[in-house]
């Protein structure tokens, strides 16, 4: 009976009456699918559009014939007139408005065939085009299960702007635009946020975002298309504002001047006051340092200065604590430390720093003794617990994969014998040496502008204050003095610190790439510093 009525149907003109208006037809629906007209004839299923709701639909499963004007075609999902009308092109997931401008948005695009071409967001007052070639792109292996899709295609995409002004949150409508011209257009909710919280969203999302290939070096270099520059300026304003109204107190003599002054900025870690505090007093000398510690958890500051009066009582050590509003970062800490330092030599420690006997007292030597194109920029041999060398100065090199674009490139910061015997380490003139443990004249650290302050919490601002002195004509050494480091214990690391460190390699190698490119490549380059005022 069905075969007759389809047989008329084919007849009148090749399409069967449709019994829904999705134009699902039961009739068709069994004829073309066997499993189901077995299903239904043992009451495994109710009926046929019972199957094709929970199931079949999902499963692409056809549900009517293919008429004369797709003949020829691959048809998807076996409905013809669901082929030709235009495909769903995305979705934007996430939009998050900071306090002074910074714009997030999170979204997938199914654009493997049909390329993106833009996502513009309406909200309030306010509207932005983000480009497609502005946008980072990652991988979605839920988008892909989701389209039944095996290419090797970044559906994911996020950007991230900062206007630099404070913009309405709220009700917004979104339109993902692809090369074709298809589009989707949908509501979405602007979610407001602190500018600190958006740091912390954005970089933490960097941290964990799926790549094809390596993920770390993918998502440094997913940051050309401009986003990388907008992270750094949104870190600035948050940087400059918690360094605006530091706290500090000094505790001990207050001497007017010091030999030098060890600046040690702490981060989540407040215990190592008093244990560095402790092993320093043990050595030679020390009484004419003082200690400025610098702290970015501002949680512990209250904590600090008890554990500051009790450390100066017990020791005889003068000690600064200078607290933040936050977390501003290992380069905008120690320029702040320095502004309160009361010495000609600054010593930039890590907080998992500890001193080998004498060091002190040689450190002071060298800098009485040796020319200051030596000492106004050195740096020490740092060794593990073990004896292994951590740290003998440091080389640049380059990394250069495929990707989409051909290739792109990154650099490297690598410590010389790293895991050798200490004899490896000798006083010469090197590429640069460890933030760990840096030493600086004052005047030298003033010329040169202390540490820049757009690197995000802490990694590559000391080979970029290198590669500054190297340029204005003074190399980093490494000198005949050493310390025990406890690398990796000084602080606490999250997530959002691993994705400051993708954003700090992007901007260290948008930087200097070129510079260190031709002539500091590899552990052999002259380290030379060329004269003053020469460019790299």
């Amino acid at each position: 009976m069905d075969d007759e009525r389809d047989a008329r149907a084919i007849a009148a003109g090749g399409r069967i009456p449709a019994s829904a208006e999705d134009g699902f037809d039961e009739a068709i629906y069994l004829r073309l699918n066997p499993d189901v007209r077995q299903a239904l004839a043992s009451g495994a299923i109710a009926s046929a559009r019972e199957h094709f709701e929970h199931h079949g639909r999902a499963e692409g499963r056809p549900y009517k014939l293919i008429d004369k004007a797709h003949r020829n075609r691959v048809i998807l999902a076996g409905n013809a007139e669901a082929a030709a009308r235009p495909k769903r092109a995305g979705a934007i997931e996430s939009v998050r408005i900071s306090e002074t401008g910074g714009i997030f948005v999170i979204g997938w695009a199914d654009d493997a065939a049909d390329p993106l071409d833009s996502i513009d967001l309406y909200c309030g007052g306010w509207s932005v085009c983000f480009d497609a070639a502005a946008l980072a792109r990652s991988r979605r292996i839920d988008v892909e299960s989701a389209l039944g899709n095996v290419a090797r295609h970044p559906h994911g995409f996020w950007g991230f702007l900062f206007a630099g002004r404070a913009l309405g949150s709220g009700p917004c409508n979104a339109v993902i635009r692809l090369a074709s011209g298809a589009e989707a257009a949908v509501a979405v909710a602007a979610q407001a946020t602190s500018d600190h919280e958006l740091r912390k969203i954005v970089l933490g999302y960097l941290a964990t975002l799926s790549f094809y290939g390596n993920a770390q070096f993918a998502a440094a270099t997913s940051l050309r298309g401009g986003i990388g520059g907008q992270l750094v300026a949104l870190n600035r304003t948050i940087g400059r504002r918690l360094v605006a109204r530091p706290y500090a107190q000094r505790f001990g003599s207050a001497r007017p001047r010091y030999r030098g002054s060890l600046v040690v900025c702490l981060y989540g870690r407040p215990e190592y006051m008093f244990l560095q505090t402790a092993a320093f007093a043990r050595e030679p000398g020390m009484t004419d340092y003082e200690i400025i510690f610098v702290c970015n958890s501002p949680q512990f500051g209250e904590a600090l200065l008890a554990e500051a009066k009790r450390c100066t009582l017990i020791y005889g050590i003068d000690l600064t604590v200078v607290i933040l509003g936050g977390n501003a970062g290992v380069a905008a800490a120690n320029n702040v430390a320095a502004r309160h330092s009361r010495s000609d030599r600054l010593l930039f420690v890590n907080p998992d720093i500890l001193p080998r006997p004498g060091c002190m007292a040689r450190h002071s030597e060298l800098v009485a003794a040796l020319p200051a194109a030596q000492t106004d920029l050195f740096g020490a041999a740092l060794y593990y617990d073990n004896g292994a060398l951590a740290h003998g100065g440091m080389y640049f090199d380059i990394e250069t994969v495929p990707d989409a674009a051909g290739s792109a490139s990154l650099l490297s910061v690598v410590p010389y014998g790293h895991g050798a015997p200490a004899a490896s380490a000798a006083a010469r003139p090197v590429p640069a040496v460890s933030g760990a443990l840096m030493s600086v004249s004052r005047p030298w650290f003033e010329t040169l502008g202390g540490f820049t302050e757009d690197y995000i919490f802490g990694q590559y601002e000391d080979a970029d204050f290198c590669l500054k002195s190297r340029a204005r004509g003074r190399a980093a050494w490494l000198q005949d003095v050493s310390f025990w480091h406890l690398e990796g214990h000084g602080s606490t690391r999250l997530r959002q610190h691993d994705g400051g460190a993708i954003v700090n390699r992007w901007l260290f190698t948008h930087t200097w790439r070129e510079s260190v490119a031709r002539d500091l490549l590899g552990p052999d380059a002259a380290p030379a510093a060329r004269t003053a005022g020469a460019r790299l």
